[in-house]
């Protein structure tokens, strides 16, 4: 092993570069001691415009996203301009095991709108699920 040198990856300290790439004004200036320097100006803004509106993250949104992503992988249309994607019924199958996690823990913990918003959204992606993984489409055919 004296001989041998090991090779993993190399890390290349590119901090001077971009102390010459940046404009005058943000420009970092080297400590007199050795080690890591930092940057006192702000970071250019990663907003949205100020036209964009985000709703705020509720539980009731989190179901219907994750509900909405398991129509999706169920080759639901969800816009008219929208084409279909392809079906993959086990990971909507995930996503439906995982809201049905979620309903469980949850159980007595949440309002009225939100126990409501669940399991009706539960019960859509259970029925849709069904129809798609039934051999002719219909409960109980074989």
């Amino acid at each position: 092993m004296a001989g041998e040198e090991e090779r993993g990856f190399v890390i290349r300290d590119r901090r001077s570069r971009a102390e010459e790439s940046a404009p005058a004004g943000e420009r970092v200036r080297p400590s007199a001691s050795p080690g890591p320097t930092t940057q006192t100006t702000t970071p250019p803004p990663h907003t949205a415009p100020e036209t964009e509106f985000h709703p705020p993250v509720t539980f009731s949104s989190f179901v219907f996203s994750l509900g909405t992503s398991a129509l999706m992988l169920m080759g639901e249309q969800l816009a008219p301009q929208q084409e279909r994607g392809p079906v993959n019924l086990p990971q909507a199958k995930e996503i439906i095991d995982i809201l049905s996690v979620l309903e469980g823990k949850t159980k007595g913990n949440l309002t009225a709108d939100e126990q409501s918003v669940l399991t009706d959204m539960l019960y859509a992606l259970r029925m849709k699920y069904v129809s798609l993984a039934t051999p002719s489409g219909k409960p109980g055919a074989k």
